[in-house]
């Protein structure tokens, strides 16, 4: 199971490509090709990048709680795949971020790669400050969460 760590500024080039940090390609495992799904994030304005594995996993759990006859739970997987994509590494550890995602999270140049365990969100460089902002609020969420209960 992988587990991504670090935070990476990261650039991306004129036909919307991005080199996935060294630090995160060293921290998959062996067994884990170079397919990656990226999609909208369902709470904030990011992306999220799977790797194969994980989206398995992820569709796994999904299917033990769906019931794709019911009107409700057919809801919730259109919304929940849209926009969805398929990526690959290129030859130069290139991922290819659809334009129709970028856009949608308001990236353009410089982004943010962090990894967040199984995942790694994807943030425009903006966005991804103005978060780092609320560390009161990630602290009182601590409290809340972890703390006495």
């Amino acid at each position: 199971m992988t587990s991504f760590i670090g935070d990476y500024i990261c650039k991306l080039d004129s036909k919307n490509r991005v080199v996935l940090p060294v630090a995160f390609k060293k921290q998959m495992p062996i067994t884990v090709n170079d397919r990656f799904v990226i999609k909208k994030d369902i709470y904030e304005k990011c992306l999220v990048l799977y790797s194969m594995e994980e989206w398995e996993r992820q569709n796994n759990l999904i299917r033990s709680k769906i019931n794709p006859y019911n009107k409700e739970h057919s809801k919730f997987l259109r919304a929940f795949y849209r926009g969805t994509a398929e990526l690959t590494l290129d030859s130069n550890s290139r991922l290819l971020i659809p334009k129709r995602l970028a856009e949608l999270v308001d990236i353009s140049k410089e982004i943010y790669m962090s990894g967040q365990d199984r995942k790694i969100e994807i943030w425009s460089k903006e966005n991804y400050e103005l978060q780092e902002e609320k560390e009161n609020d990630f602290a009182d969420l601590a409290e809340k969460i972890l703390g006495n209960n």
